[in-house]
């Protein structure tokens, strides 16, 4: 099978395990890999001959391999061109040296294996999944590098995927949820690449030329601005030859310049947007942390109290079972290249959404000043570190922490060490954090709603 999704801020959905494998031997193996992980994956590391930095973590247990590809080609990359990242890489499996999307998707299915593209705003990424037997790894393999090295970006097939993505905005804009996060990304990002939707605009996507593609393409996808992923039942000789299989066809190029700096809210901004529904989204948001910022841990634990950990949060409490106000309501920072937005939200009726973002914003601000209690962050912990190796339990889930580790340039032994540092957090650390770096009173705040009967659907953007 082959898969072609765009995801936000990289949470893709993991490619299933082939239907040759046994329910009762994945579970058994399972098992087995908890007990391993619990101890942290060994990670190698090296280059290709072309530039591209190699991870690779051998896992036995199962006969199979997982493959992930990214590259700095996300839509923070699209320039005057919204959309393109995300049209470039969902056009990959379109077609590929001589083969048309269909021969494509037959190769995968053919051997039982998948492939996927995605994109987001830091990154482009394109995984395979495959047993290790031939010939579905050598299938497999080949097809992973006809896609990366050799699009052919056909053009009926271009017209097709156009008029996807346009139905993909047009419904976009008839889902609450999606138009304020919209909106809340350019209030929260302003003129930096990331204020830009990654799947661009109606106008953007219409002027999309074949050209443009291959420019992208041609520009972004080379070997030093790659970073290879590799997890499964292979040695080290093994994984560097389907490294170099993977991407050695590509030039080596050069990566691109870093992206600007993102700048603090200087105040508070709140946006109405009205929307024909008997309930109102009310977002709040403003920019957070990139990856490997020293407040991580302080501010994920922190976050895990504040709204991050479901029923038990302090703010499900607050608006939830104090005052009935949300069904649910959360709060979560997207570390990204450079800071990504610390997000909260809820979804309330439109008669109560004034009082439900003032209890929000409120537990926040507490929050912020005051920090957790001890009784707080030791069941916190208990929570993240319990749950931690069931995250990483997989090799589904081994790749994506993998490509985070290399395309971020993040410790080799960050997942050794992810439960120690959980732990050495403490509650001063969390309200320093807080107070350092969350500021309530210059949060950027969009309501999405209005009366069910009257309000009208502006254009998006616009504020109700």
């Amino acid at each position: 099978m082959y898969v072609k999704a765009i995801s936000e801020e990289g949470r893709t959905t993991p490619a299933r395990p082939p239907a040759t494998l046994p329910r009762a031997g994945l579970a058994a193996a399972l098992l087995l890999l908890i007990g391993v992980v619990q101890a942290g994956p060994r990670i190698e590391t090296w280059q290709t001959g072309n530039g591209a930095r190699v991870l690779f973590v051998a896992a036995p247990e199962l006969p199979m391999v997982d493959v992930r590809v990214v590259f700095d080609a996300g839509s923070a990359r699209d320039g005057t061109r919204p959309g393109l990242a995300a049209f470039t890489a969902g056009m990959l499996t379109e077609g590929a040296r001589d083969w048309d999307a269909d021969t494509i998707a037959l190769r995968m299915e053919n051997v039982g294996a998948s492939l996927s593209a995605s994109a987001d705003r830091d990154l482009a990424a394109v995984a395979i999944r495959s047993l290790t037997q031939e010939p579905a790894l050598g299938t497999a393999v080949e097809t992973l590098a006809g896609v990366l090295t050799a699009p052919t970006f056909p053009p009926t097939d271009l017209e097709r995927e156009r008029e996807n993505a346009l139905i993909g905005l047009r419904q976009a804009q008839e889902q609450p949820a999606k138009v304020g996060q919209k909106a809340l990304f350019q209030q929260v990002f302003g003129t930096h690449p990331y204020a830009s939707d990654p799947a661009g605009t109606e106008d953007a996507i219409r002027a999309l030329t074949r050209a443009d593609l291959q420019a992208f393409h041609q520009r972004y996808f080379t070997g030093s601005n790659a970073v290879v992923a590799i997890v499964g039942a292979l040695d080290q000789p093994a994984a560097q030859a389907l490294a170099e299989r993977v991407v050695g066809g590509l030039p080596a190029g050069e990566r691109p310049p870093a992206l600007p700096p993102v700048a603090d809210l200087a105040a508070a901004a709140v946006e109405r947007i009205t929307f024909p529904s008997s309930q109102t989204h009310v977002l709040a948001g403003q920019p957070g942390m990139a990856r490997g910022d020293p407040d991580y841990f302080a501010l994920y634990l922190g976050n895990h109290i504040l709204g991050g950990s479901g029923l038990v949060s302090l703010l499900m409490n607050e608006v939830r079972e104090k005052r009935g106000l949300s069904y649910s309501t959360y709060s979560y920072f997207v570390p990204m290249a450079k800071p990504g937005p610390f997000l909260m939200g809820l979804q309330t009726k439109n008669a109560q959404a004034d009082q439900a973002r003032t209890v929000m914003i409120d537990t926040l601000k507490r929050f912020a000043t005051e920090g957790p209690t001890e009784e707080q962050v030791s069941a916190a912990k208990k929570n993240v570190t319990g749950g931690f190796p069931l995250r990483i339990a997989e090799n589904s889930d081994i790749i994506q922490y993998l490509a985070v580790i290399g395309f971020y340039g993040l410790p080799l032994d960050y997942l050794d060490r992810f439960t120690d540092r959980i732990q050495a957090v403490t509650a001063e650390q969390i309200r320093d954090a807080f107070a350092r770096r969350v500021h309530p009173d210059r949060l950027a705040i969009v309501t999405v709603g209005g009366d069910a009967d009257t309000a009208q659907v502006p254009a998006p953007g616009d504020p109700g």
